[in-house]
């Protein structure tokens, strides 16, 4: 049970260094034309960048992303990505203490 406690901690302690993270998805879009997949023929130099994402309630967001963030909204969403598996790992670590704890 020890171990399991000890696994548990560690991943609580990776989940709090883990403080950036954003769920969603990035879309280009043209900045002439404001399509995702722009058929122009003369495409334009810039593009604009949104994040999109689902609030509390399933409703669909978006917010504009500046280009010198892009990096930026590219590691929280890559941080997202880690912390849920890390929650995953958290649950069954949890489950594992809560078998050892029910078998005493």
């Amino acid at each position: 049970m020890k171990s399991s406690i000890r696994k548990r901690n560690a991943l609580a302690e990776k989940l709090a260094m883990c403080p950036e993270f954003v769920r969603g998805s990035i879309t280009s879009i043209c900045s002439t034309c404001k399509r995702a997949r722009c058929i122009c023929p003369g495409k334009s130099s810039g593009m604009a960048y949104r994040l999109t994402y689902k609030d509390r309630h399933q409703k669909t967001r978006t917010v504009y992303v500046r280009a010198d963030q892009l990096p930026r909204i590219r590691k929280m969403i890559a941080n997202y990505a880690h912390v849920r598996k890390l929650v995953d790992q958290l649950v069954e670590a949890n489950i594992d203490v809560f078998k050892a704890e029910t078998r005493r």
